[in-house]
């Protein structure tokens, strides 16, 4: 198939503001029954009954957040919505909801949004949540998005940061680095690129890494694996700046303290590979990489049995009284202080 050298380009302005919001909500559907009224009035209607509203927004500005150079739009559209809706798993609650702003520069053509609306439509069908308003604004340096979660949950079933108790095991969802490096891996070819626009590269060897990275997933299945375990966590945060970062959020909101052991760590034998073909320690990698947007939680020490051997989580440490601080324990059972080295956007 030959590709179309030049591609239709519609000039946003043609359609207005209006007519721009209509054309790219036209395929949102309602499928909640507590979204009275979403798209369509100056404010959208919620009927929550008895539940408990959970809300949460993120920004996500290009150059900051996301480089276009290779990041797909249709996976930026994705992203962008299941970041959001990771917050609310964090909270043991639903998503129902969400809202979307976006502001663009005149550098973006109506099929460049229509790309970027495609990824968010997949995302909110994939999670069945209603997409119920939003905003478009112009941008003079540009693409910028914001997205705001909203979700439910009776109140004895929501789980905040700061209820840890100084028995309580710390356990992971899933495997975490594989984003950090699934980054380090586009960084890379990009630069190649750079050098020779002409260079096609390989990228079969890395394809969980990528994907870990342009095309996350929120875990909204761990609510209903813990509920049918029969466990409430005590406290509970998403890993979206890193381990180490969201580790020190809990003891901090809790009062406890912490020790994490390197060997009980869960790693993708991808990103091992990867981390040893850049020359990178893993574990520096996986307690400080972010973006993983797995689920960090500690429950009671007596719901052990309920979980060991579970592949879904990893026990990776117990929390601690206050006093004896946030540590990670390595393979030769060294005690190193755990430190924020995570993302932070406003780093210089």
């Amino acid at each position: 198939m030959i590709e179309d050298k030049n591609p239709q380009r519609t000039s946003i302005a043609q359609l207005g503001e209006f007519g721009l919001i209509e054309h790219l909500t036209k395929n949102f559907d309602v499928t909640q029954e507590s979204t009275l009224k979403s798209i369509g009035d100056d404010a959208a209607v919620l009927d929550f009954k008895d539940k408990k509203v959970v809300i949460s927004t993120d920004l996500l500005i290009e150059g900051v957040h996301f480089d276009l150079a290779y990041m797909p739009l249709k996976h930026l559209g994705y992203k962008s919505v299941v970041v959001n809706l990771s917050d609310i798993c964090a909270m043991n609650a639903r998503p129902t909801q969400i809202t979307v702003s976006v502001a663009v520069s005149n550098r973006f053509p109506l099929e460049a949004l229509e790309e970027l609306f495609e990824g968010i439509t997949h995302a909110a069908k994939e999670y069945k949540v209603d997409v119920i308003g939003g905003d478009t604004t112009s941008s003079q340096k540009g693409l910028i998005i914001s997205i705001t979660a909203i979700g439910e949950a009776n109140e004895e079933e929501l789980v905040y940061r700061n209820g840890a108790r100084q028995t309580d095991l710390l356990v992971v969802t899933g495997d975490i680095g594989a984003a950090y490096m699934g980054l380090q891996v586009l960084e890379r070819e990009k630069q190649v690129f750079q050098v020779n626009p002409n260079s096609q590269p390989d990228l079969d060897m890395y394809s969980y890494l990528i994907e870990r990275q342009l095309k996350p997933e929120a875990r909204k299945d761990v609510r209903t694996l813990l509920h049918a375990l029969e466990i409430k966590p005590t406290s509970m945060i998403d890993i979206s700046d890193g381990l180490s970062s969201e580790i020190i959020h809990l003891c901090k909101q809790s009062k406890v303290g912490c020790n994490l052991y390197e060997d009980k760590l869960p790693l993708d034998p991808q990103f091992i590979s990867t981390c040893e073909e850049f020359n990178i320690d893993s574990t520096t990698v996986a307690i400080n990489g972010g973006e993983d947007y797995e689920l960090l939680f500690t429950i009671d020490i007596n719901d052990f049995d309920k979980i060991k051997g579970n592949p879904n989580f990893s026990v990776i440490g117990h929390m601690a009284d206050e006093s004896e601080g946030i540590h990670l324990v390595t393979r030769a059972n060294t005690k190193i202080a755990l430190k924020a080295r995570g993302w932070d956007a406003l780093s210089e």
